[in-house]
């Protein structure tokens, strides 16, 4: 049951000729996860098959009766005045309408089973799709109560638990791109403000002073932004020659439980979507040298509205910018295959496609030893780990050193004890392997990048 602070929330989804029962239902359990992250507790699904999820009330009208049996609403849409329709559309209509009929009789909820009789109410609905302005209105219109799309779920969430000021102006951004269209539907006025000098003209009317103040706004953010973008720049551009290793995946795949694991940092590890939004960069712990930092990036999840991902586009560049990715993997998940499609197509969004990477599969302490045998044979290239074991830690950390150093040099240098104020820069820098004093300074045996050891050589040569 829920709980007094919670509201209760009824899924409506529409599977199109496209869409299995099985890609539906999986939807279905995310977006339930969404709505519990939000606070809501599902009571219960209204699912139908139709042609296409553009209908003006996305439902057939016997849906929207089963609906209404969840909120209280009339189930039917309130029509404020009626319109002459075409003799071509009304037959398009009428066509939709039988398809639709037949497919009630069928199945009301894609199983075969009757609708059931009385149940719990639901004060709001969540609909698994986008929906625009008009459709949001006549489900609220059948329903009774509000109705939230999918990106507005996700919206909503990403405000809540935004942190740093870029996460919450990235945040606000996407909110207001969401907001501006359906103002109209969801109680934009629509009397007149008094004209201007001499009070000649119309003037504007508060929907449209409504939409001018989101425009301005948004101008300020993104302004605000840039600042902020431009910062995280002159940060990236210092550890342009740093090793850097970028955490990516679904959302509570578990990144955040792997940062804190390889670098001891005390980051938030919830079982929420979305519980991390910001970009938090620390160097792997204990210290290895040369010096390797890691990077836990905001999760990523199936519809991402396309605004969020443009809005998280600067910290989306420390993925773009690192040396390696490790794509993380909730290997207990039946649809972690479909989740690491999704995870590469937003990062090809931002440009990340050529950077090296590496599958991680964690949460391998979930898995019988068939199925454990069956992903290692799928995944040959993986590497395979639980965060609570501290042997696949540092098997993980030997993994990572050795794809750096595969690209490293060995090289013998010779430092005078004149220049003695390289040593420690090449201590910080790179790995020494042997060293060893004698009357004219420190020869010593390093193992370096290419680019840290022409550095250093060019301060030797001064």
């Amino acid at each position: 049951m829920s709980t007094p602070a919670q509201s209760n929330a009824v899924l409506v989804a529409i599977r199109t000729p496209r869409v299995t029962v099985e890609e539906l239902e999986s939807s279905l359990q995310e977006l339930t996860r969404l709505v519990n992250t939000l606070g809501h507790h599902v009571v219960g699904q209204v699912t139908q098959k139709r042609s296409s999820d553009k209908y003006a009330a996305v439902l057939g009208q016997g849906k929207l009766a089963e609906l209404a049996q969840w909120t209280g609403g009339s189930g039917t849409v309130a029509v404020a005045f009626e319109r002459p329709m075409h003799k071509a559309a009304s037959k398009r209509e009428a066509a939709a309408s039988d398809v639709t009929e037949e497919s009630e009789d069928d199945e009301s909820d894609d199983t075969g089973e009757a609708a059931p009789g009385p149940r719990e109410q639901a004060q709001i609905v969540i609909v698994d799709c986008d929906l625009s302005p008009s459709q949001l209105k006549n489900l609220e219109s059948a329903a009774g109560v509000p109705v939230l799309d999918r990106t507005g779920v996700i919206i909503e969430i990403f405000s809540r638990h935004a942190r740093t000021r870029a996460a919450r102006l990235q945040v606000e951004i996407a909110r207001l791109n969401y907001l501006a269209p359906r103002l109209r539907e969801t109680g934009g006025g629509s009397e007149r403000q008094g004209g201007g000098v001499g009070a000649k003209g119309s003037g504007e009317t508060s929907l449209e002073l409504d939409k001018r103040r989101i425009r301005d706004r948004l101008k300020e953010l993104r302004t605000e932004l840039a600042s902020i973008g431009d910062e995280h720049q002159t940060r990236r551009a210092r550890r342009e020659h740093e090793l850097t290793v970028a955490l990516v995946g679904y959302t509570n795949a578990g990144k955040s439980s792997l940062m804190r694991a390889m670098t001891g940092i005390d980051v938030l590890v919830a079982d929420k979507l979305f519980a991390t939004l910001d970009t938090t960069i620390r160097p792997l712990y204990p210290d290895t040298r040369p010096k390797v930092l890691m990077s836990d990036t905001v999760g990523f999840i199936k519809k991402l509205p396309h605004d969020l991902v443009a809005s998280f586009k600067s910290t989306l560049d420390e993925a773009a910018s690192a040396s390696l990715l490790l794509f993380v993997v909730d290997a207990s998940d039946p649809s972690f295959r479909s989740q690491l499609d999704v995870t590469r197509t937003v990062l090809a969004e931002v440009g990340a496609t050529d950077i090296p990477s590496l599958v991680v599969l964690n949460k391998q302490d979930r898995l019988g030893p068939d199925e454990l045998a069956a992903l290692k044979a799928e995944y040959p290239d993986a590497f395979f780990l639980s965060t609570r074991s501290k042997d696949d830690l540092q098997a993980l950390r030997e993994r990572i050193m050795r794809f750096f150093e595969s690209e490293m040099v060995d090289e013998e240098l010779h430092i005078p004890f004149t220049a003695q104020g390289v040593v420690a820069e090449i201590r910080a820098k790179m790995r020494i392997l042997s060293e060893a004093y004698d009357a004219e300074g420190l020869t010593i045996r390093v193992r370096s990048t290419p680019e840290n050891l022409a550095a250093i050589k060019k301060k030797l040569a001064r």
